[in-house]
């Protein structure tokens, strides 16, 4: 193609409608169309395919990009969202519709755009006068519309199905509501003008890759290695069409660019794998919510079905065209990167008893790590020898664990119980190699506690001239070293519970052994911190200078600083509930607790103050009979001396007054008195 007309194709940008941009298919179509130049699957190119994490004709490689790409709006559907977002009315989404060029519905995923889907386009349909340029309506939808279709020829069930055979194809019967709105839009595409609204279905394979959505239980499940075997649904002999999300992004592209002429074509990847082909090539990976019903139901399709028209008339540079399980290391990589899932690796280091144990089972529990400690290393790894032998596994597996085991007995009983250095290290390495641990992450505690101990541990090849070489798959990232004076570490030993103390390594006379043993280890040159300072992974120190809880809470707030934000799964959907279940009952039982204090001690100060009352009555009445009694006793002398100086003459001067009659009696009563007083002359 020409010069000129390739600068013709990417003059202008084309805005582009997707609903859902938040939903796992419309975010990443979202984000790999917005890379896109209008009209680059037009051009041929020789170029090799894409490497992981290339853009092919991005903005950033095409000197007309910022005119040429396309410009992505859409709706978001805000489920997650506890705070709900604005809502367009149907008349407000359709004036948004017609300033677009493209109009891309997604129903894979949400149930509830189907409805929706079937307006806008009969919307658009009655509107194309008022369309002020071309538009094109793109239905997204899935191979499970055709989950029940008739064998293209009975006597040979193995022929694949195409695009041709649409007419004939017959749905699940939970997808029923998805084929009706296919058929409206093939309908709508065939009776309008196609200058003006072209109509295109495409019938997407199970999508992967991307941080995945469908198989996304099977990856979670086998990252974290909660379960013993991962389940499979249904017998796992049944054929998954399916395409890895880029590439059906891609197939959008193309469809946007050529205008295909047939208004149905199916979208998978040219593989026909089983669920549990899928299923064992996660694990064998390395790769250690539940899916929704529409998820399950993908599950156990059983659908041969070929994409032909997409080989033939476009220019899709496929991701992985082969499918899932040849391209897995990608999609694995892809699932880890998108979801942040990278392992953290913590070696905590320090004298004995002084709180490693405590802070590391801390740290695991925050990080969701696994604590990683020598004695119950290597009892697990004999367990695991033995279960081997019983049968579990594989004929050669057992051999193979037999004979270790008999060399690890061997070497225990020359060695009166314990194993050497070779076999100690051996099993250490082993266990950090595993699956859960490369994920996940661990907390090395203690271990290694020599400097050769270290370099055997972590030995690896590196491109770095660097002294020693190690591996940089279990190395630790972070190293903690905890001290403390002796003096603290002996108290505490001393201070210990006796339950905790029997039959371990912490009575008195082997910790002293212990401790002088750690404190002459660590004043050589080449000590385990030596050896990590080398590789430029500094150890912190962290100085304990208390043995209760909130010295360790302390310390342990330090490392989780230090480490950063966590990069595992966090709770899961049914361990939250049950958080908040137990917040919930323990929020009820606070409540009650604090309502029992309140009428307890409203009871309590009612009694007191009955109390207080009642003593204080008492007391009162008690005063006033002593003032009473007092007062009667101060005034015997003056009754006595009213009864022998006053009342003679008063009770004789009121008899003269009776008799007498005066007009002014008080004044006569005076009279008599001043005059009948003896002292008066």
């Amino acid at each position: 193609m020409a010069e000129e007309e390739v600068e013709k194709i990417i003059r202008h940008t084309k805005r582009i409608f997707i609903n859902n941009l938040d939903s796992y298919a419309s975010k990443c179509i979202a984000k790999f169309l917005s890379a896109c130049v209008v009209g680059a699957s037009l051009v041929e190119t020789d170029e090799p395919e894409v490497e992981e994490g290339e853009e092919r004709l991005s903005k950033d490689e095409h000197p007309k990009v910022k005119e040429g790409t396309f410009q992505i709006v859409g709706t978001v559907a805000n489920k997650n969202e506890r705070r709900p977002t604005y809502q367009l009315k149907r008349e407000e989404l359709l004036e948004r519709l017609m300033e677009c060029d493209i109009i891309i519905y997604n129903i894979t995923e949400d149930a509830d755009q189907m409805d929706e889907a079937s307006w806008v386009i009969s919307a658009l349909h009655a509107e194309m006068a008022r369309f002020s340029q071309p538009k094109m309506f793109i239905l997204i939808s899935t191979v499970m519309t055709w989950a029940l279709s008739k064998p293209v020829d009975a006597d040979d069930p193995e022929i694949p199905f195409t695009e041709e055979d649409y007419r004939r194809r017959r749905a699940h019967p939970n997808f029923k509501e998805h084929i009706n709105v296919e058929k409206l839009v093939v309908k709508m595409g065939k009776t309008v003008n196609l200058s003006l609204l072209s109509t295109c279905v495409v019938a997407s394979g199970v999508q992967y890759g991307m941080g995945e959505q469908v198989f996304h239980f099977f990856f979670k499940t086998s990252w974290l290695g909660d379960l013993p075997k991962v389940p499979i649904f249904g017998e796992g002999t049944n054929v998954i069409p399916t395409i890895h999300i880029n590439d059906l992004a891609g197939v959008i592209q193309n469809v946007i660019d050529h205008k295909p002429k047939p208004h149905y074509l199916v979208a998978v990847d040219d593989s026909k794998t089983t669920i549990d082909d899928i299923v064992k090539q996660i694990i064998k990976s390395g790769l250690l919510f539940f899916p929704q019903q529409m998820d399950i139901d993908a599950l156990f399709v059983n659908l041969r079905i070929e994409a032909v028209y997409l080989k033939e008339n476009f220019n899709i540079h496929w991701v992985c065209e082969s499918g899932l399980i040849d391209n897995i290391d990608r999609v694995v990589e892809e699932y880890k990167q998108t979801r942040g899932l990278l392992p953290i690796r913590v070696c905590i280091m320090g004298p004995p008893a002084v709180g490693k144990s405590t802070v590391a089972e801390r740290i695991c529990k925050h990080y969701k790590l696994h604590h990683i400690r020598l004695k119950e290393t290597i009892t697990e790894t004999l367990e695991s020898i033995i279960r081997m032998e019983d049968g579990e596994t594989e004929a050669e597996d057992s051999a193979t664990s037999s004979e270790l085991l008999e060399t690890l007995k061997e070497n225990m009983d020359q060695n009166g119980g314990r194993l050497d250095d070779q076999y100690v290290i051996r099993i250490m390495r082993d266990k950090l190699k595993s699956k859960q641990c490369r994920n996940q992450g661990f907390v090395l505690d203690s271990f290694p506690k020599t400097y050769e101990q270290a370099k055997d541990l972590f030995y690896g090849e590196t491109e770095m001239s660097k002294i020693p070489p190690f591996n940089k798959k279990i190395i630790p990232e972070f190293v903690f070293s905890l001290d403390t004076s002796d003096a603290f570490l002996k108290n505490r030993v001393l201070n210990l519970p006796e339950s905790l103390v029997e039959g371990t390594s912490y009575s008195q006379e082997q910790f002293l052994r212990r401790l002088a043993r750690f404190r002459e280890s660590n004043v050589e040159d080449e000590t385990v911190l030596n050896y990590f300072e080398e590789l430029d992974i500094h150890p912190e120190h962290i100085e304990i200078t208390s043995s209760d809880d909130q010295q360790y809470l302390v310390v342990t707030e330090r490392i989780i600083k230090s480490v950063g934000k966590p990069k595992n799964y966090g709770p899961t959907s049914q361990e939250l509930e049950e958080e908040e279940r137990r917040s919930a009952d323990r929020r009820l039982r606070t409540e009650a607790q604090k309502r029992a204090d309140t009428e307890r001690r409203e009871t309590e100060e009612a009694q007191q103050r009955a109390a207080r009352w009642e003593e204080w009555s008492k007391c009162l009445e008690e005063v006033k009979k002593q003032e009473h009694d007092l007062l009667e006793v101060q005034s015997v002398p003056l009754r006595n001396y009213l009864m022998k100086n006053v009342m003679p003459t008063l009770t004789q001067g009121l008899i003269e007054c009776c008799k007498t009659r005066p007009q002014d009696p008080v004044d006569f009563l005076a009279e008599y008195l001043f005059k009948s007083n003896p002292q008066v002359e």
